[in-house]
């Protein structure tokens, strides 16, 4: 572990990414502390700019609720989304029993990657409604194949290791092997993948709230940032906040995963 952390705090960007990653988190955690009423609430004057008013110091957006509030909220949002362990489960299935299980379910990974994945999200989004659960699971339904592809590719390759043999010998059943054997060891690029897919995740859920597609009784980000088109030209704040906060996570979760991966790659562990 101490050797883990050495090599992760070699990278600068790194560092800076899980800075931004930790205030991001104290932001969500701290919602309810800091903004303890509801952050759709009406709480004063429309399109009051920032700083103007020491009560709403990132200001108001137009129907007169503060952003500050709103942006606290909406980060337990972002970090909500971004489900991969369809994913997983389904690469590790194929990836270890190969043959016709491997066929079948490549073939359904396959089918939902025809599809791109914002049109298929707009699908299920206007089958099954906006809610933000709904939503949540929409989004794991088209981020899952990448992650499906990955985890069957690390599990072809270890599947026949010898610390896999060597389990079999003493009688360990299938799942057991998948889930305590090999997964530990094919976790650390699957981890890495995972933040690439959570960083793609909060912008597909950005835009569905941009496009007023999302669930709008929950305070998001893309809400906030689609409520303000409205009045971009005279009061930008009210969309240029939540962007820059977005941008801050996506950008957060991104140095992260590149730290992950320099840390967890054996071929950068002795430069």
């Amino acid at each position: 572990m101490v050797n883990f952390l050495k090599r992760y705090a070699r990278s600068p960007s790194a560092l800076f990414g899980l800075i931004l990653l930790v205030l991001v988190i104290g932001m969500a955690l701290s919602a309810g502390w800091f903004f303890p009423a509801d952050p759709l609430c009406l709480a004063g004057r429309p399109l009051q700019w920032p700083l103007h008013n020491a009560r709403f110091l990132l200001g108001t957006d137009h129907t007169g609720r503060d952003i500050a509030a709103q942006i606290f909220h909406g980060a337990r949002v972002s970090l909500t989304i971004g489900v991969v362990a369809i994913g997983i489960v389904v690469g590790a299935l194929a990836g270890f029993y190969g043959g016709v299980v491997d066929d079948m379910l490549m073939r359904l990974t396959e089918a939902f990657q025809i599809l791109p994945n914002f049109l298929l999200l707009l699908v299920l989004v206007a089958v099954f409604g906006s809610t933000l659960s709904t939503v949540i699971l929409a989004i794991g339904v088209v981020s899952w194949p990448p992650a499906t592809r990955l985890t069957r590719a690390e599990f072809l390759s270890l599947r026949h290791r010898e610390f896999v043999q060597a389990v079999r010998s003493l009688g360990m059943r299938d799942m057991p092997i998948v889930f305590r054997e090999i997964l530990p060891n094919a976790l650390p690029p699957i981890v890495v993948y995972a933040s690439v897919i959570m960083a793609v995740a909060i912008l597909l859920e950005s835009a569905l709230a941009f496009l007023n597609l999302s669930d709008p009784n929950v305070p998001s980000l893309g809400n906030l940032i689609g409520g303000g088109r409205s009045v971009l030209r005279q009061e930008w704040y009210v969309s240029a906040i939540p962007g820059v906060a977005i941008l801050l996570t996506v950008l957060a979760v991104s140095l992260v995963g590149q730290g992950l991966n320099d840390a967890l790659n054996p071929r950068l562990r002795n430069r």
